[in-house]
């Protein structure tokens, strides 16, 4: 046997435990809100909404044909940097499912995210429990 040959073997663990650690943390969307700002991140690719700059919030079958700046799709799941092929705008998605429901978020009058979580009904309840706090962050501005 060589002497050398652990160091291959040591490159080939550490490249498999990279890769899975990549697919860990780009397997699902991680979502919260704190402070009136929506949290969202998968991975490399992370986006900071404060809800005070919502212009309009929708739940959306398809999104439109886009061009991807960065990012990836696999299987069902699409993540990444696009800009609208119709407005030239830059659009962050982060969809679990591509099959499913996605929440299109508007803000600063024309950055768009599309996002969903895997479970339908998970994205629903976002969905509703960002609408409720728009309407009371509208209801007290005015």
């Amino acid at each position: 046997m060589q002497k050398g040959n652990w160091i291959w073997n040591i490159l080939v663990v550490l490249a498999v435990v990279v890769s899975i650690a990549a697919f860990a943390l780009h397997y699902q969307n991680y979502v919260s809100i704190k402070a009136d700002e929506l949290k969202i991140f998968s991975g490399v690719y992370r986006k900071n909404v404060p809800l005070d700059a919502v212009d309009s919030l929708y739940l959306v079958e398809k999104f439109p044909k886009m061009e991807r700046q960065s990012g990836f799709s696999w299987l069902a799941k699409e993540k990444g940097v696009f800009k609208d092929s119709l407005y030239g705008t830059k659009t962050y998605v982060f969809v679990d499912d591509l099959n499913q429901t996605k929440i299109k978020m508007v803000y600063q009058d024309s950055l768009v995210l599309y996002w969903n979580t895997a479970d339908s009904l998970e994205t629903r309840r976002w969905y509703g429990l960002i609408k409720e706090k728009l309407a009371r962050m509208n209801n007290t501005l005015e």
